[in-house]
């Protein structure tokens, strides 16, 4: 958390950047953990000052600035990041100010109370190699569905865990597997393998409307109220979720099972036995 629906909320919510120049981007006084920042922030502000500012993009969990000169801030939020243009929910867990001008937002600030967030500037041969060296996937928002299918069909791993894996397709976190696994009615620890394509072509088409629609709420916030917008309000989401983090709650879809919570590569899988038979 935050995943793909967050993320784009985060986007989004920046967007009218656009066309703006970048003034400086700056470290904040922060007693707490530092974040991760490459290269030294020194050398990323020379890099980025007075650069206009081409597009807002999202590379799967990752907020991206494009600059003229071809270099891109890459935001990775991380578990507790936060993206906004006003009120961080505290003071103390501001780590990066990127000051403004040109353009309606002054400022964009990242917040990161846990600080294992990352702030890196990537050159356009870094971005290259990143999308083609397997790193990060296609986007799980704009992978066809003839390549989702051959990324994952022959895969040995259990198909909760392999959604994971951002090399294949990027974005689609804990949660949203447990949710897309749900409404494909899949159980979690089938293994790819053994899924046939027309049950695959069930879990593409749950992809889609999984992270659509939580973007159409601007994404979740959980019961540690951590993930906000923009503009620090949270999400809503979390009152559309079926299994996720509903352990031994009737299951909604189809009235009679009870939502079982299993771990998985060290993480909660929340699913529904009489849904999702194995």
């Amino acid at each position: 958390m935050p995943e793909l629906p967050e993320v784009e909320t985060m986007r989004r919510g920046i967007a009218q950047i656009e066309g703006g120049t970048l003034v400086s981007i700056e470290r904040t006084p922060c007693s707490r953990r530092p974040i991760s920042v490459n290269p030294r922030i020194d050398h990323f502000n020379k890099r980025v000052a007075d650069q206009r500012i081409l597009s807002v993009d999202r590379l799967g969990k990752r907020v991206v600035i494009r600059l003229e000169s071809g270099d891109r801030i890459v935001i990775e939020p991380r578990m507790t990041g936060l993206v906004l243009v006003a009120d961080p929910p505290t003071e103390e867990h501001l780590r990066i100010r990127i000051r403004l001008k040109k353009c309606p937002i002054d400022e964009v600030l990242f917040w990161d109370r846990r600080g294992l967030g990352v702030v890196s500037l990537w050159t356009p041969e870094d971005y290259g190699s990143k999308l083609n060296d397997g790193t990060i996937g296609p986007d799980a928002l704009a992978v066809s569905e003839d390549d989702f299918i051959e990324r994952f069909r022959k895969n040995q791993r259990e198909v909760k865990v392999a959604l994971l894996d951002q090399g294949l397709v990027a974005g689609i976190g804990n949660l949203y597997a447990s949710e897309i696994l749900h409404l494909a009615r899949i159980h979690p620890q089938c293994r790819c393998h053994q899924i046939s394509k027309n049950r695959w072509k069930a879990i593409f088409a749950a992809t889609l409307q999984v992270l659509n629609t939580a973007i159409e709420f601007e994404g979740s916030t959980l019961s540690d109220g951590t993930y906000r917008n923009s503009l620090n309000e949270a999400g809503s989401y979390q009152n559309e979720h079926r299994v996720y983090d509903r352990k031994d709650e009737l299951c909604p879809t189809c009235d009679i099972g009870t939502i079982n919570r299993i771990v998985q590569a060290q993480r909660s899988t929340f699913f529904c036995p009489r849904c999702q038979r194995r």
